[in-house]
């Protein structure tokens, strides 16, 4: 935590307002946080009750909201959802409102997430570069009033990215030196066990309403990412789980269409040719909202 605060006060713009949601923490959190608050008047820290477990996915995009709905967000330009386990590089900030200024329609947007392994080494976590990365959402404010904010489940930050292209907005995760950030906790893990993460990104994909081909593709191309074979089978597990017991899926029956179109597109095409497609199929919509 003292990491990714130290390395939001280094940056080269840092924000207007830094609104930090405390919500059951019974470490020194509270008094680290109020430690950096009165250093720096921009830095405000809020108590949210404790819920009484840990709740990923829904629990994250609850604390989110229990800090934005406290402020007056449309006032702002820019607006980032922020985990607190990150170490931004100094131009983070300044880098992704630099490419939103050129390109009018870049609706979300991060650099790329590394961790390091056991023996110090830089991993990728392979983020595909049509998606935002979830820990570091930065958004255009405009964005996302129009796409309605984020949904109260696992995948949200996926669902973000493609509800902004059929939107006509564009959303992307640049691999620019100067943009990669270090997550000090891996994509996908939990407080129960890597495994359970890949399990809930499995569930998420399901939720989202992949297609089970693609998503069966994407786990095998998974199987040589650490925890190598078990993760990117329990990641397949998770969706098959949820998929035989008919668990409830996202209800944005058009969303869920144009995601499912693009995935398969993307096993013939490649998925930055599908990308392309589907923002150039959906640009007149952006056009006809800035209009």
């Amino acid at each position: 935590m003292r990491r990714t605060l130290d390395s939001v006060i280094a940056q080269e713009v840092t924000p207007a307002l830094w609104i930090i949601v405390d919500d059951g923490s019974s470490d020194d959190t509270p008094v680290i946080l109020a430690d950096y608050a009165a250093r720096h008047p921009w830095i405000r820290v809020l108590t949210k009750p404790d819920r009484g477990k840990r709740a990923v996915g829904p629990g994250v995009v609850e604390a989110f909201y229990f800090g934005l709905d406290q402020v007056d967000w449309q006032s702002f330009d820019y607006l980032c959802k922020l985990d607190l386990d990150l170490d931004l590089p100094k131009g983070y900030f300044a880098g992704l409102i630099a490419r939103m200024e050129r390109d009018p329609r870049l609706g979300s947007a991060s650099g790329k997430p590394w961790f390091r392994d056991a023996a110090g080494a830089w991993v990728s976590e392979r983020l595909g570069d049509e998606m935002s990365a979830g820990m570091t959402k930065f958004y255009r404010t405009e964005c996302f009033h129009d796409i309605g904010g984020f949904v109260h489940e696992v995948m949200w930050d996926g669902i973000d990215c493609h509800k902004s292209r059929q939107l006509g907005w564009t959303a992307c995760s640049f691999a620019d030196e100067a943009l990669r950030f270090e997550h000090l906790r891996p994509m996908g893990s939990s407080q129960k066990g890597i495994f359970t993460g890949r399990m809930r990104h499995g569930f998420g994909q399901y939720y989202m309403g992949s297609d089970f081909l693609f998503f069966t593709v994407s786990c095998l191309w998974r199987l040589a990412h650490p925890p190598y074979v078990l993760g990117g089978l329990a990641s397949w597990w998770g969706y098959v789980k949820a998929w035989a017991q008919r668990v409830p899926r996202h209800q944005d029956a058009e969303l869920v269409a144009m995601i499912r179109a693009y995935q398969r597109r993307a096993l013939i095409v490649g998925k930055a040719r599908a990308t392309a497609e589907v923002e150039a199929a959906h640009a007149a919509r952006w056009r006809g909202a800035a209009a």
